[in-house]
């Protein structure tokens, strides 16, 4: 499957001041995958080593970390010379071995010219944790599962995908290819991003076959709760990840520590959000009173939402059925609009949004997604029906007086003076479309 991250890779191997390269993600996302591919495509010699299917690799980094002599050693293991020129060595499960990690900071400083990709599950946990983790010797990626546009050239509509990723402007798409995108968007609310269980789809056109691998994809991250952490430290992760499909299914999906057991505290769970957090699988939304620049400054740390992922594994969560598929909206409104918040905040995060936040007001009034980008501050709606009801983000804009307003919902792309409507499948769009409108 082609990814977008691919032609970051690119640029990351043409950069002179290229650094070795830690590629993070949550298990399952492609990782391998990709790196696999741009590999073996884009370099004469490609070395592909996996710490934690090899232990033997493990004596190779014990004790002396100098390059030439770690290389050296490979070449005799490998029984083939290790040379720099057009040469892509992948440590592959390197939090397995926190002195491959470390080895990775002698690298840049040694051998800068060769090129390293390290990545492995749960890496995100291992970044800053050990006190030799190669600080600024490394440079940072993080892969996703597949967004929207991703899943929409995988399954063949390469010429839609273009046509959104190249719009620049507030125009209406004929209503044909309108309907037709919230047609793919609903089976992309049910499948989801994981590469294996679009993979599945594509090959066999077996939902419930989808349905499984997305359950034995949570299996394995249940898994990784026990193998990762403290028992005790295990159960309340547990216990956190499984609230977290019933938080977002009410109306009000402010994350509440008494929804996972009576009387808990945000004490008990504060390292188990930070390990999800690290961990890739989750995502945060927090609240902002006051819409100020920079937003990090008026948050309310102690106020959330938390999303998951991919909404496919929140459907798997949910025990969502297959026939919802076919049926006109109700995917789009089921359990609240939690599958429309959900994709929303993985869209926007895809997008160069690295923190999201959500405002309330004293009353009752919300706007889900709060974003801030260069000098300016703006609210973004989302509706999961085609409802005009925009009475939380009027309050919003008399108050604040922003220069634009944006709702995303089903509804096709519209704007009526400072109001602006993005249909669903192109709310990623939302950066670039403010950033047109400032030149």
């Amino acid at each position: 499957m082609k990814r977008a991250l691919y032609d970051q890779l690119i640029s990351w191997k043409n950069n002179y001041n290229r650094k070795p390269l830690l590629l993070q993600g949550a298990r399952q996302v492609g990782k391998t995958y990709l790196v696999n591919a741009f590999g073996r495509n884009e370099y004469n010699n490609y070395i592909y080593l996996n710490f934690e299917q090899d232990s033997n690799l493990h004596n190779l980094f014990d004790g002396n970390l100098e390059p030439h002599i770690i290389i050296s050693n490979l070449s005799l293991y490998l029984g083939k010379k290790i040379e720099s020129e057009d040469t892509l060595l992948f440590f592959d499960e390197i939090q397995t071995l926190p002195s491959a990690l470390t080895s990775l900071k002698y690298f840049y400083e040694k051998w800068p010219e060769l090129h390293i990709i390290a990545a492995g599950s749960l890496l995100g946990i291992s970044v800053g944790k050990d006190s030799s983790f190669p600080v600024g010797k490394v440079n940072f990626m993080t892969l996703y599962p597949l967004q929207f546009t991703e899943y929409l050239i995988a399954f063949g509509e390469e010429l839609i995908a273009e046509k959104l990723l190249e719009a620049k402007s507030i125009d209406l798409f004929p209503e044909i290819i309108h309907y037709k995108l919230l047609s793919h968007l609903k089976n992309y609310l049910y499948l989801g991003g994981m590469p294996e269980v679009l993979q599945s789809y594509l090959t066999e056109k077996d939902i419930t076959k989808a349905r499984t691998i997305q359950n034995e994809i949570l299996k394995a991250y249940q898994r990784d709760f026990s193998k990762y952490t403290e028992k005790t430290q295990a159960i309340r992760t547990s216990e956190l990840w499984n609230s977290v499909p019933n938080q977002l299914a009410k109306e009000n999906k402010k994350f509440k520590y008494s929804d996972i057991r009576k009387n808990a505290r945000s004490k008990m769970y504060e390292q188990t959000i930070e390990w999800l957090k690290n961990a890739g699988l989750i995502h945060l939304a927090y609240n902002i009173q006051s819409p100020k620049i920079p937003l990090t400054s008026y948050a309310d740390y102690t106020k959330f939402k938390i999303f998951l992922l991919d909404t496919g594994l929140l459907g798997a969560m949910l025990n969502l059925t297959p026939d919802i598929i076919i049926k006109p909206n109700e995917l789009f409104k089921e359990y609240n609009g939690a599958f429309i918040e959900n994709f929303v905040a993985s869209e926007l995060l895809l997008s160069e949004n690295n923190e999201l936040y959500y405002w309330t007001s004293k009353s009752d009034a919300e706007v889900d997604f709060i974003l801030q980008v260069k000098n300016g501050v703006y609210p973004l709606e989302v509706k999961s029906g085609t409802s005009r009801n925009l009475k939380s983000i009027r309050s919003y804009a008399d108050k604040y007086k922003p220069k634009y307003i944006f709702r995303t919902s089903p509804r096709n792309f519209n704007q009526n003076n400072e109001f602006i409507n993005l249909p669903l499948y192109a709310v990623f769009l939302f950066r670039k479309f403010i950033q047109t409108k400032m030149q």
